[in-house]
């Protein structure tokens, strides 16, 4: 199976196009007014404009309010969601829209639990929870991937696999959890929310070699 990527965090149109002719599947926007990858929903018309065919955007947001996630659907009628904050199932299908559920990665979380909790996400995203109280994603630190390790066949939504991935270290997180996706944003950036082109090809030539090993050991 190929692992889709997904890479997050973009304000520029530049790498928009480098995140899509690289390869990614799809491309995220941080609706997070606290982020500083931050983009307003007027700014989102032009970045999905640079969006390619075949590529899904998303939107992130925390604890948003319904104008804001209204604003923002409505720049980009064609995106995926992701609630990332504490918005119960109710908030988050709401919209009629297909949603990712983001689950911080906690000692003792269930992701078994939380499927349970959120039946109409369309998939779980696993992620490093943060330090801080109050902030949300976004640490560059990954976790101990073996919380996200379930009984084969129990979780019946993809995984998407997120925290503190670089080139380096997604080979081997495919390996041992087999996620549907992996999300990168921090390790292929110069800076918070400008991207490097050599750093997303490094990524996802990464993610590449780690399926073709898997198929090769198969």
């Amino acid at each position: 199976m190929r692992t889709r990527i997904k890479i997050c965090g973009l304000t520029r149109e530049a790498d928009v196009v480098a995140a899509a002719t690289s390869g990614a599947d799809a491309v995220g926007f941080n609706c997070y007014p606290k982020s500083p990858r931050y983009v307003m929903p007027a700014r989102l018309r032009v970045l999905a404009g640079a969006v390619t065919p075949f590529v899904t955007p998303v939107l992130l947001f925390v604890n948003a309010s319904a104008d804001l996630v209204e604003d923002a659907i409505a720049s980009v009628p064609d995106a995926m969601l992701q609630f990332h904050g504490d918005e119960p199932e109710a908030a988050c299908s709401r919209y009629g829209r297909p949603y990712l559920r983001a689950v911080h990665m906690a000692e003792g979380v269930d992701l078994l639990d939380w499927q349970a909790r959120y039946p109409s996400a369309v998939a779980l995203l696993a992620d490093t929870p943060s330090a801080a109280s109050g902030v949300y994603g976004g640490s560059g630190r990954s976790f101990d991937w073996s919380r996200a390790a379930t009984p084969p066949g129990m979780l019946i939504r993809p995984l998407i696999l997120a925290g503190g991935l670089t080139a380096a270290s997604v080979g081997e997180a495919i390996a041992r959890i087999r996620p549907y996706a992996v999300d990168v944003s921090s390790s292929v950036e110069e800076s918070p929310g400008h991207k490097s082109a050599a750093r997303i090809n490094e990524f996802i030539a990464a993610v590449r070699a780690a399926d073709e090993a898997l198929s090769i050991t198969a």
